[in-house]
């Protein structure tokens, strides 16, 4: 959810369950708002599901809203739908809203979105037993620098989103000194310059994201991140702390005003079954992010050439 902008060009075969039964449209004269955040891939999402409403005979409008601040307004109906929705960043007054009827949860998007050690595939020819993270003890000199000697070096997360990858390092044992990003964009920056001259690099990442593509990263295979393992310091490889693990899974799902049920049926069944994977977002993101064009135009490309990857949803929820 971390990146910028977004876009569309590949094929998306099965990017939606197969919805139950035709529903009525309902109120079609009034338009439905979709909430657009602030990263590409809920901008691809969103385009993507408002399309596929405007072809069910629906009126779409998108309405620019704060991720942290926008859910009092989608309870009272101020809002419609969020089609992007990630687990780990919502706050506790979504919680509230939904247990208290007043939000509701449409069912997870699909997107296998993940958090961890990353690095260029061309580091398992020097750091043989990747991705396994214990390889990572035998090969840490591989990706020393001069200001991380003898111990290697870890891009970690700008400063202001905490120190997971320091925290990490430190709960697995592994000799490695976690060097702050300035940003996302230097996050990048690092990937672009690691791969032009094959040099070591390793950092804490997350997908969807079209770097992840564009750059050929891997993931490295740390301990299974569960619930036990950062409550429980016997849970994990470390006996003496928490957290010597992967990160938590992230859910990804879809919310909606507790009315959109009733008043536009058909629509609350096109947007439960909405699905989108991470193999087909990412590319979408790099179209936007890398090639600077509009996500609008590369939606209006991908719908009008794949109608029957869609059409079909929008058909059984309408007839």
């Amino acid at each position: 959810m971390k990146t910028a902008k977004a876009t569309v060009l590949v094929a998306m075969a099965g990017l939606f369950a197969t919805p139950l039964a035709a529903a009525e449209l309902g109120a079609v004269d009034e338009p439905i708002k979709l909430a657009v955040n602030e990263w590409t891939g809920q901008h691809i999402t969103t385009l993507i599901a408002g399309h596929m409403l405007k072809e069910a005979g629906y009126k779409v409008e998108y309405i620019t809203a704060g991720y942290q601040n926008m859910w009092p307004a989608m309870a009272e109906g101020d809002l419609d739908a969020a089609v992007e929705v990630w687990e780990s960043n919502v706050p506790q007054g979504y919680y509230q809203l939904r247990d208290g009827g007043r939000l509701e949860d449409l069912g997870a998007l699909g997107l296998d979105a993940r958090e961890g050690f990353v690095y260029p595939a061309y580091m398992e020819e020097q750091c043989p037993g990747l991705p396994d993270w214990q390889a990572l003890a035998a090969c840490a000199a591989n990706f020393a620098t001069v200001e991380t000697l003898p111990q290697g070096r870890l891009v970690d997360y700008p400063g202001e989103w905490g120190t997971p990858g320091a925290d990490r390092m430190a709960a697995l044992n592994l000799p490695f000194k976690a060097i702050p990003a300035g940003s996302e964009g230097a996050l990048v920056a690092e990937f672009k310059a690691a791969q032009s001259q094959k040099t070591p690099l390793l950092a804490v990442f997350w997908q969807p994201h079209w770097a992840i593509t564009a750059f050929d990263l891997k993931f490295t295979k740390l301990p299974e991140g569960t619930e036990a393992c950062y409550a429980d310091a016997s849970a994990g490889p470390n006996p003496d702390v928490t957290g010597d693990c992967d990160f938590l899974p992230t859910r990804v799902f879809k919310a909606a005003w507790p009315g959109l049920k009733e008043k536009w049926p058909a629509a609350h069944e096109i947007l439960t079954n909405l699905q989108l994977s991470v193999e087909q977002q990412q590319p979408l993101m790099g179209a936007v992010d890398v090639d600077g064009r509009p996500a609008e135009q590369v939606v209006a490309e991908w719908v009008a050439a794949n109608e029957s990857a869609w059409r079909p949803i929008v058909d059984a929820a309408i007839r």
